[in-house]
């Protein structure tokens, strides 16, 4: 199995770092093996070429019986074993050794009668220089590396940066706000090079701009659309009140009334999408708004106009409240989240619904077949519903609208043992009341 690794490792900067580091690491490496390696056998070499020189010198002072000069001498103390052994086959040799504790370059030759002609050079100077040079790569790479690694760290800082701030306006986008924009400092200067975070940033700046365009767009025309048709059905349901009593006028005075709601709907829906809704707060309990909810979606499915999605009444709804707490909150869209989702629990469940006070979270479960995937996985959608059930698919979107104006989170999933569970959590606002316990079937 792999081993987790730490979050920031995943980053542009820890990568860029990593990589500025081992290059920078290699060539140190590298350059310095070079110049150790060129610089060892230039200083070896020229102290190899004076150790030759005088052995040369005193095998002439030695073949003439003259004295030998100082360092030289016959099988002295100290000789390298494998000089002895070359000179023993009449060649000569060189080697650097420690002799009475510093470096010393050896020269040696064959002498007569078995023995082996040497000279000792004194290394101690070439060898600090060599070690001098070393540490002064050393010291050397390890700034170099130090310097390229601040200078790369603001370099890919810049462009993190920029990338951070692509990737927070595409968030808020992708949240609902479509004025968002990256605004590139260097994609607003077109005389600049471009580099590949400017392109991607002016892409992003564009396409939000397009896909406001269109969402504005398809707002008005739903706006439109709805406002003008409030003048005609007020007219048609004006007249369907005069038409004498009978089945033919309950269906058409039921047909006008679901127009009416239907187009009462898309008007609300695209207040929602404008964002021109503004809060109304107010402080009481939740049970108390739960209960007021339930009890309007109970009088509303008595006489079938509680909304899109209503139509069932919720006179088999249970309140039960675990929890209660006071909140700050606009009683009006609280109200309504809860209604439809009660409403839409009547209509497309099965009794008994259960709507659930914990605190800041209320949860309402029916005991049907649960949500759809599609709406699990991507949230309630207008127009749609599956299964053969009836109505438009606007009450879910309202809610879930509405909850936004609220602040609140609804979140919508399935009980395992079956039904449907939405879930809406408010902000918490002390202070907080005791546990009110079941208030029974409302």
């Amino acid at each position: 199995m792999r081993a987790a690794l730490p979050r920031w490792t995943g980053t542009l900067a820890a990568k860029s770092a990593a990589f500025i580091t081992v290059m920078c690491c290699a060539l140190a490496a590298l350059l310095g093996v070079l110049v150790h390696v060129s610089v060892t056998d230039q200083t070896v070499g020229q102290a190899r070429e004076l150790a030759l020189s005088r052995l040369k010198d005193a095998t002439s002072a030695f073949e003439s019986g003259d004295t030998l000069l100082p360092g030289a001498g016959v099988d002295p103390e100290g000789l390298p074993p494998s000089l002895r052994r070359l000179a023993a086959r009449g060649e000569r040799g060189t080697m650097v050794d420690r002799h009475h504790g510093r470096p010393t370059m050896w020269a040696a030759g064959p002498a007569d009668h078995g023995r082996t002609l040497a000279v000792e050079v004194d290394y101690s100077q070439p060898a600090r220089t060599i070690a001098g040079l070393d540490n002064a790569i050393l010291w050397s790479s390890g700034l170099a590396i130090g310097a390229t690694l601040l200078v790369g760290a603001f370099a890919v800082t810049r462009v993190s940066r920029r990338l951070h701030a692509t990737a927070r306006v595409a968030r808020r986008i992708s949240a609902g706000d479509l004025d968002a924009r990256v605004d590139d400092p260097l994609a607003r200067d077109a005389s600049r090079p471009q580099d590949e975070v400017a392109a991607v940033a002016a892409a992003l700046d564009s396409m939000a701009a397009s896909l406001q365009g269109k969402l504005l767009a398809e707002q008005r025309f739903t706006a439109d659309v709805a406002h003008e048709l409030r003048t005609p059905l007020t007219g048609l349901h004006a007249a369907a009140e005069l038409l004498p009593p009978g089945r033919p006028t309950e269906l058409v005075r039921d047909r006008v009334a679901a127009l009416r709601t239907l187009t009462e709907d898309l008007l609300e829906i695209s207040r929602l999408d404008a964002g021109r809704e503004r809060l109304d707060l107010d402080g009481e309990h939740l049970s108390t708004a739960a209960e007021r909810a339930v009890r309007a979606a109970r009088a509303a499915g008595a006489t079938g106009a509680a909304g899109t999605d209503a139509g069932a009444g919720a006179t088999d709804t249970r309140i039960r409240v675990v929890r209660d707490v006071y909140v700050e909150t606009d009683r009006r869209r609280l109200e309504r989240v809860l209604g439809n989702l009660v409403a839409n629990a009547h209509k497309h469940g099965r009794p008994p619904v259960v709507v659930t006070v914990e605190g800041p979270v209320v949860s309402v479960r029916d005991h049907g077949q649960g949500y759809p995937e599609y709406l699990l996985e991507h949230g309630p959608q207008r127009f749609r519903t599956e299964g053969g059930a009836t109505g438009h698919g606007l009450g879910l979107t309202i809610a879930l609208g509405q909850a936004e104006v609220l602040g609140a989170r609804l979140e919508f999933g399935n009980a395992p043992d079956g039904g449907a569970v939405a879930t809406l959590t408010l902000p918490q606002n002390p202070p907080e009341t005791p546990a009110a316990g079941d208030t029974g079937p409302s």
